[in-house]
């Protein structure tokens, strides 16, 4: 495995170590494991989608909302501040 998913609603994952584009990116998700390729390369500890997110969608790490996609966003995108855009939720 090189990447880690914490909750099933995480729609990325954290890449445990580098990760080039074209490479196989395996990670556990309930139980099971789950394989994407990367089609940009993922630094160690950046994330990437795991599940398609079109622009405005929740993008979700930990189980936590962390911002919206400022675009649409492939499985297998690196997920990171270019396509991400802050958003205060009313608390």
């Amino acid at each position: 495995m090189n990447a880690m998913v914490i909750d099933a609603k995480d729609t990325v994952a954290v890449a445990i170590e580098p990760i080039r584009k074209g490479e196989e990116v395996t990670f556990m998700l309930n139980h099971e494991l789950k394989t994407v390729m990367a089609v940009s390369d993922i630094t160690i500890y950046h994330k990437l989608a795991i599940k398609e997110m079109h622009k405005g969608e929740p993008v979700v790490k930990y189980g936590e909302h962390i911002g919206l996609a400022a675009e649409d966003i492939a499985v297998g995108e690196h997920v990171h501040v270019h396509n991400v855009e802050s958003h205060r939720e009313e608390l």
